[in-house]
């Protein structure tokens, strides 16, 4: 989670995969009716507000960390977005917005952090009839073309002895099982669509669903990604003086898999295809 102690925002916005364009038209082509404004909830370091804001007539843009306000402030020139407002603020409390006034709201890798309990009502008010909400996430990048490493991968992310306690929960099993209890109130919100995929180890493109995020990286890319886990962060803060989780990993991960091996000390160099598990999640207001 972005407000834990330790967090980098640089880092996290330097080494994490980026939306492709498939994301952005989904959530367009689904809404209808005016688009005069469109609130992001855990904007993050700015970017889903950047890529949408042609679509808008105002972006209001929300973070409930201060530094990620700060980062998405100082990345997001306002001459080029000036439609574009950042304020730091929860989900769980809009006072600050009109009843009717959003067009849409959109969540990109936030929503399984959310207290639905706040956060329906809160949409329900604020957001007009014909409105949308469009939350999406992704889960644990797998490498396709290594069954081996990806099983590393997932010992050492969410093993009982690895990382896997320091998880906060329940928000990253929610976001795991790919958003499957996040269930929008039937009384208030129709036409629900759900696009989800379940990434394979059998090459490029052989898991189930529609395949939305995919990035060919250098495995000191990957390393990088895999330090800007809360996990990571809330392990390195427990087990400080022991050796580094994310180096034993990779150790492992290099050994086991003879094309990484054969790399040597230019492992790092060495390419890999991810894909990540990932959800798309609609809703109209009634």
């Amino acid at each position: 989670m972005a407000t834990k102690a330790g967090f980098n925002a640089l880092s996290y916005a330097a080494f994490r995969p980026t939306y492709p364009p498939q994301v952005f038209k989904t959530v367009l082509t689904y809404h209808r009716g005016p688009s005069n404004r469109l609130l992001d909830l855990g904007c993050g370091h700015g970017l889903i507000s950047r890529e949408l804001s042609p679509h808008f007539t105002r972006v209001l843009a929300t973070d409930p960390s201060s530094s990620m306000i700060t980062q998405a402030s100082n990345t997001t020139s306002k001459d080029k977005y000036p439609n574009i407002e950042f304020r730091q603020a929860s989900a769980e409390d809009l006072g600050f917005v009109k009843d009717g006034e959003l067009d849409m709201v959109v969540a990109g890798q936030a929503a399984h952090w959310f207290d639905y309990g706040k956060v329906w009502p809160e949409l329900g008010r604020k957001v007009r009839r014909g409105g949308t909400v469009a939350f999406w996430g992704y889960k644990d990048n797998i490498f396709v073309d290594y069954p081996v490493a990806t099983r590393l991968l997932d010992y050492y992310c969410y093993g009982e002895k690895t990382m896997g306690p320091y998880w906060e929960q329940p928000g990253r099993q929610i976001l795991r099982d790919k958003y499957k209890d996040i269930i929008p109130p039937s009384g208030e919100w129709e036409d629900v669509e759900r696009v989800a995929y379940e990434p394979g180890t059998k090459g490029k493109g052989s898991g189930e669903g529609e395949l939305l995020m995919k990035s060919r990286l250098k495995l000191g890319e990957v390393e990088g990604y895999l330090r800007t886990f809360s996990a990571y962060h809330n392990w390195k803060a427990e087990n400080g003086g022991e050796s580094d989780i994310v180096d034993v990993m990779f150790e492992e991960m290099v050994e086991q898999e003879p094309e990484w091996k054969k790399a040597g000390e230019r492992w790092r160099d060495f390419e890999v295809e991810n894909e990540w598990g990932s959800v798309i999640l609609m809703a109209r207001k009634k």
